[in-house]
């Protein structure tokens, strides 16, 4: 997510973690098989598995995430950087410290020179990673997408924080309940051409259609590009130019909390209600002081962790991709690959004031 924790690094755990500036770094390394394979995606792959094949030692995974200064992406690349070393591999992070579309590509190019067994990507944009990432399959390179997809076919599997149509669907309803199933709403979302939350916002109006919610009107969809001062200056302006908003729903770690930290000093607290996705240790307070009552989100960390033994598995050729296929995924247990070549991580947790001292992430 994109969902932005702290944004947020994102189940990430979601991030309210100290925000971590990776930069890139060019290392030598042993160089891989460079031949060719006519891979055609996730759901299309013709490459052979062998469920039984111990996993490899010494892969190079790398992590890139949407933006390396975002909490959210930060939870979810530590805990499959350590996930790596349970099997005997070594991981990084690398990546832009903005989320632009094109922003994500000379470092996909950069990791095929560097010939890493896979790449794990949260995409800022489906498209716009698409042809480094073809690239990158054609020397062999497993790509595994996480948080956020690319278009199916430029990658071998999808690691899904939990069913894109239940957090959309979930959302929707949490900010309903808490209206009273009337009044205007806003979406806060990361950026435009996030697969993730724009997957997630056509599930949500999907499910505001139905005739329950009649009396809810969604008046607009802001972006606040995963970064904090302007999904704060987002927030104002929403309140600003709809003095009727009952509601908003923030899907992105960085969004909530800028949000959140918005209404919590405004003559809005107490009156427009606040939801989306975001971390506990980051919506604690706002919890805990009334601004938000209740918002959802996933372990990151456990979808970082779960990215890491995919690409691994994926690496050794235990699997290829293919629907149906099993692997085990350390202490998560086994998974099933289903249509798409999508693994889901699991359904979301709502974190409210009675259980979110139960959680540190």
């Amino acid at each position: 997510m994109t969902i932005r924790l702290r944004a947020p690094r994102r189940p990430a755990a979601v991030a309210t973690a100290g925000v971590l500036a990776l930069s890139l770094a060019a290392c030598g390394g042993t160089t891989k098989d460079s031949s060719s394979r006519s891979g055609k995606g996730a759901s299309g792959g013709t490459a052979s598995a062998d469920p039984n094949a111990p996993l490899k030692k010494g892969l190079k995974l790398a992590f890139l995430p949407k933006q390396v200064n975002n909490p959210y992406e930060t939870i979810v690349d530590e805990a499959g950087i350590a996930a790596a070393k349970e099997f005997g591999g070594e991981a990084k992070e690398v990546g832009p410290s903005d989320a632009s579309a094109s922003s994500q590509v000379s470092y996909i190019n950069t990791l095929i020179q560097q010939r890493h067994d896979a790449i794990l990507i949260a995409a800022n944009d489906e498209n716009a990673v698409c042809g480094p990432l073809k690239q990158a399959r054609s020397k062999n390179i497993k790509i595994v997408a996480y948080d956020s997809d690319t278009n199916p076919q430029c990658r071998d599997l999808f690691i899904n924080q939990a069913s894109s149509e239940e957090i959309g669907r979930s959302e929707a309803k949490l900010l309903a309940e808490q209206i009273g199933q009337e009044g205007e709403i806003a979406i806060l979302s990361a950026t435009a051409n996030a697969t993730n939350q724009n997957t997630w916002i056509k599930f949500m109006k999907d499910e505001l259609a139905k005739p329950e919610y009649s009396k809810i009107k969604l008046v607009k969809v802001a972006y606040g590009d995963d970064d904090d001062q302007k999904s704060f200056q987002q927030t104002q302006g929403l309140l600003q130019a709809y003095p009727n908003l009952k509601g908003i729903i923030s899907p992105t770690t960085v969004g909530i909390a800028a949000a959140a930290r918005y209404i919590s000093a405004s003559k809005y607290k107490g009156k427009v209600v606040l939801t989306g996705l975001g971390t506990p240790d980051q919506m604690r307070k706002f919890v805990k002081d009334g601004t938000v009552k209740q918002f959802e989100l996933w372990d990151p960390k456990n979808l970082g962790y779960l990215a890491s033994y995919a690409a691994a598995a994926l690496s050794s050729g235990q699997i290829s991709g293919a629907p149906g296929e099993k692997f085990k995924a350390g202490k998560l247990g086994e998974r099933t690959i289903g249509a798409n070549g999508e693994v889901i991580l699991g359904p979301p947790t709502v974190f409210d004031v009675k259980n979110i001292d139960q959680y540190h992430f």
